[in-house]
């Protein structure tokens, strides 16, 4: 399930951000937020709307919290 707090990897082969590990930080309809923060130890923040059909949850980041 992906809410606010979320983190994602972006999986859409056409975008620049395929692959991309970054957090959802708002839900609007079918399109969420995502912010990157620090890709590959570049300190850059950028925070980039994706359609929800183009994102997945990340199972294996540090903020991932398995439900109980």
């Amino acid at each position: 399930m992906i809410l606010p707090g979320t983190t994602v990897i972006i999986d859409d082969p056409t975008s620049i951000y395929n692959g991309y590990r970054g957090f959802v930080q708002r839900l609007s309809g079918d399109k969420a937020a995502v912010l990157f923060d620090e890709i590959n130890g570049c300190p850059w923040e950028k925070l980039v709307t994706f359609p929800i059909k183009d994102i997945k949850e990340d199972t294996t980041g540090k903020q991932f919290y398995k439900m109980k």
